[in-house]
């Protein structure tokens, strides 16, 4: 068969068009395309036309078609003895499949009969002489890898064809009929790897020896367990014997009862024993109870003498320290006085500064109007997110130290009223002579004294209106006063939580919102620097007055001059306030501390005095704790005396509780034993006449003999099967010695074409699958594996060609198609290959596809070229 025209449509890359490589001739035909052109294309096309039916959808065939769909159409016009032929086949949408005669125009074939046409001419599908000749791209066919088991018996049949006196050197076919039957005979007894065959003779009679071994086993235990049963019963009727003689029995009794008597008496001694000492540690106790009441009296009344001077002392440092306290405020107020008078001077310059500036920048007021208004609409949506963020806060704000406090109760509770007092701002009027009384919410203010300002005050002034006065204490400042003053059980419940962890994560939860707050706020701080009243009234001030309404009224530098001198007045006046501000923080904190240590001593007092009552009754009181103590010591001596007598004289009732369990125990064991033994006796009888009923002893030498007859038939299928494999290896072994010769036709033909590349060269082929397996050159043989790239396609090619050859001189003619098969060959033996190609196409079609076109356009031949093609679909 040769090929004379390959087209396709529709096939992978060539997605609705077509192509056409025409005019292939005979000898070298050569098709050289830049890569992605569609040479491996073709050869797969032509591939699945040969050897992939119509009808199926193999992973082959799925692969010709495009990405966008379609159906993949491939046609070649072929020559064979009997005429020109057009093969034509429709893959995946409208299958079909014909074959034409190109001569007459008829069609000769269709569908399932053109398939039975075409495998008839490839003869073996892909195992046949088209697929064992056709090489795709990147694979030498040299690989180990699994061989397909028909490809080899192509190269075989091959073979034996061409060399028919192999089986008269070998011994015939009469050899091959022994080594068949042999093969047969021993798979009938064992497996491929000499083991027993399931079912077989071989096989069963194993099966049959390991049931007799197990049941000869099995014999033999019974006979030894009825040899042992029979001496165990002699031993048990001996023993029971000993255990039944009357003398020994009433012994053992006597020794139970003398024990028991002994223990009783032990037993009762032991409990007057535990009464007495029982007595002894109540006596113990109770005099250990009034020596600690007469060492704690006199420890009080010491402690007691020793509180009241250090309250005398402390009562002092609190007199002086409430007066520091008031000297410290009245130099903080007349310091005061000044930094207001300062301050209100400075606010006067600074208006008036202030109004100057706001004339000269009149001009500008118009052009900034709209950047205020934008501040302003920014700074009240700032505002109003921190309000809300306020809120949120305010919802989970935990006091900072609120857990802390938790556990101080008593003591700070005095502290913390000290500190709260003394941190209140006070309110203190002198009237002139003859001057009405003014109002404080309500009531006369009384002259020169102090009133502690809480919260809010207000001030009726007749003529004037009204004062406020506002002490802006922090929001809760007495919370931990009140709460220190609630009991423990009350702690939680005042910060609204159920456990001190919830406490903690409402206070982190507090902190994040603080967080978020103080942003906003500084955005708010960003917008309106001077706060959001400010910005308004700048707003307002620039959208309703004009600029040419204002005029300078007065020098700007010397209203300048007159605020710097005023802002130093006021900085003077602060200073002052400042230094005698330490002065003021140092009193209140010794006056807190001062009531603190007043409270403790007074508390401390308080609990000496509960513990040792009325003065008047101490000595009294003293009197009976010593005559207390005196007499319970006297009892305690008097009940250790007792328990020690009792515990001189107490029997040793461990021992005689030990001689109890003993006799007990041996009486005991001598019943538990002789129960025991009269049950052990009645399973031995049992056991003893079931195996004398069943005739164990015989049971066992009848399988004992027929144990020894298995063993003796197994022996002799050990040998039978050591006697066949050692004649398969022997004629194994003739066969191989002759496969020289067998492969004398490929050789013949390979040795010509392994001239024209290598000097010095031979080539050994597996037995197995009848590929080169070895080269030897320079003396040396190399596996095929470890030879470089380029010298295995080169030998993968020549041995297909020599194959070629064979199959042509066997009546079986094929092309040789090579689709980029010399891909790593150096320049010098490409050109030697090319000479190797056109050797064998003198009687050979040959179709070479390649990428190499520099390379390639030496080897000459038959040039093809691809061309647009479009199938008649009529």
């Amino acid at each position: 068969m040769k090929i004379a025209a390959l087209r396709l449509h529709n096939v992978k890359r060539f997605a609705r068009q077509g192509v056409a490589i025409e005019g292939i001739g005979d000898g070298v035909n050569v098709l050289c395309a830049a890569n992605e052109f569609g040479k491996s294309t073709s050869f797969e096309a032509l591939h699945a036309l040969f050897f992939q039916p119509h009808t199926g959808l193999p992973k082959d065939v799925k692969r010709l078609q495009p990405y966008s769909g379609g159906n993949p159409l491939v046609e070649a016009d072929i020559v064979v003895p009997e005429g020109r032929f057009r093969l034509t086949k429709q893959f995946i949408g409208g299958r079909r499949a014909s074959v034409v005669d190109l001569a007459t125009g008829r069609l000769v074939a269709q569908a399932d009969e053109a398939e039975r046409f075409i495998a008839g001419l490839i003869r073996g599908g892909t195992a046949g002489p088209a697929g064992l000749l056709w090489v795709r791209q990147g694979n030498t066919g040299l690989d180990k890898r699994k061989e397909d088991e028909d490809e080899r018996q192509v190269r075989e049949s091959l073979l034996t064809s061409v060399q028919g006196e192999v089986e008269a050197i070998t011994g015939g076919r009469r050899m091959s009929e022994i080594l068949a039957a042999c093969e047969e005979e021993l798979a009938r007894l064992v497996t491929a790897t000499l083991r027993p065959r399931a079912g077989g003779p071989y096989h069963a009679l194993l099966e049959e020896r390991a049931r007799l071994a197990a049941e000869e086993q099995r014999l033999a235990a019974d006979v030894a367990t009825l040899r042992d049963a029979l001496d165990r019963r002699a031993a048990t009727l001996r023993r029971l014997a000993e255990l039944g003689h009357a003398e020994e029995k009433a012994a053992r009794r006597a020794a139970v009862d003398q024990a028991t008597l002994a223990f009783e008496t032990a037993k009762a001694h032991a409990e007057k024993l535990k009464a007495a000492e029982a007595e002894a540690a109540l006596a113990g106790n109770r005099r250990d109870t009034a020596a600690r009441e007469l060492a704690a009296f006199h420890e009080a009344l010491e402690r007691a003498g020793a509180l009241a001077a250090e309250l005398a002392a402390v009562e002092a440092r609190r007199v002086e320290a409430i007066a520091r306290r008031r000297a410290a405020a009245a130099a903080i107020d007349a310091a005061m006085a000044e930094v207001h008078a300062s301050e209100a001077r400075e606010q006067e310059a600074r208006e008036l500064l202030a109004r100057l500036d706001a004339a000269l920048k009149a001009r500008q007021a118009t052009q900034e109007l709209e950047a205020l208004r934008l501040r302003l609409r920014q700074a009240e949506a700032a505002r109003a997110a921190s309000e809300q963020a306020e809120a949120a806060h305010a919802l989970l704000a935990v006091p900072a130290d609120a857990v802390e406090q938790l556990q101080r109760l008593e003591i700070e509770i005095a502290r913390l009223r000290a500190a709260e007092e003394a941190s209140l701002p006070s309110l203190r009027l002198a009237y002139e002579p003859g001057a009405a009384a003014l109002l404080l919410d309500g009531a006369p203010l009384p002259p020169d004294e102090d009133r502690a300002i809480r919260d809010v005050a207000h001030v009726a002034l007749p003529g004037i209106g009204a004062l406020t006065i506002r002490s802006n204490r922090p929001a809760g400042a007495d919370n931990a006063r009140k709460a220190a003053e609630r009991s423990r059980a009350e702690r939680l419940g005042s910060l609204g939580v159920a456990d001190l962890a919830a406490a903690r994560r409402r206070q982190v939860e507090a902190q994040e919102k603080a967080a978020e707050r103080e942003r906003l706020r500084l955005d708010l701080r960003h917008f309106a620097p001077e706060g959001l009243p400010r910005l308004r009234e700048e707003v307002a001030r620039r959208a309703v007055v004009p600029p040419e309404a204002l005029e300078l009224t007065a020098d700007p530098e010397q209203a300048r001059t007159a605020l710097a001198r005023a802002g130093e007045q006021v900085a003077a006046a602060r200073n002052a306030a400042r230094e005698a501000q330490p002065l003021q923080a140092r009193a209140i904190e010794a006056h807190a501390e001062t009531e603190a240590a007043l409270k403790t001593l007074a508390g401390e007092l308080s609990r000496l005095d509960a513990l040792l009552g009325p003065g008047a009754e101490r000595p009294a009181r003293k009197q009976a704790l010593a005559a207390a103590h005196a007499e319970r010591r006297d009892a305690f001596a008097t009940a250790s005396a007792r328990a020690g007598d009792l515990r001189d004289a107490a029997p040793d009732l461990a021992s005689a509780e030990a001689v109890l369990r003993r006799a007990r125990s041996v009486e005991d064991a001598a019943s538990q034993e002789e129960s025991r033994l009269h049950i052990t006796l009645a399973d031995l009888n049992g056991q003893i006449r079931t195996r004398a009923d069943d005739a164990v002893e015989e049971a066992w030498s009848e399988t004992r003999d027929a144990l020894d007859a298995a063993n003796a038939r197994v022996k002799a299928f050990e040998t039978e099967v050591a006697v066949l494999d050692r004649l398969r290896t022997a004629l194994q072994a003739s066969r191989s010695a002759a496969r020289d010769l067998y492969l004398q036709p490929v050789l013949a033909e390979l040795r010509p074409l392994l001239g024209l590349l290598f000097d010095d060269i031979a080539i050994t082929f597996d037995e197995k699958t009848l590929l080169p397996q070895a080269v030897r050159r320079n003396g040396q043989d190399e596996e095929v594996d470890r030879l470089s790239g380029g010298m295995r396609e080169q030998l993968s090619v020549l041995t297909r060609l020599a194959f070629a050859r064979l199959l042509a001189r066997d009546g079986r003619p094929a092309p040789v198609i090579l689709d980029d098969a010399l891909v790593y060959s150096d320049d010098d033996r490409i050109e030697r290959m090319f000479d190797a190609l056109h050797r064998q196409a003198l009687e050979q079609q040959i179709i070479v596809f390649s990428c190499r076109q520099r390379a390639f356009s030496r080897l000459g031949g038959n040039v093809l070229h691809m061309q647009p093609w479009q199938p008649d679909l009529g």
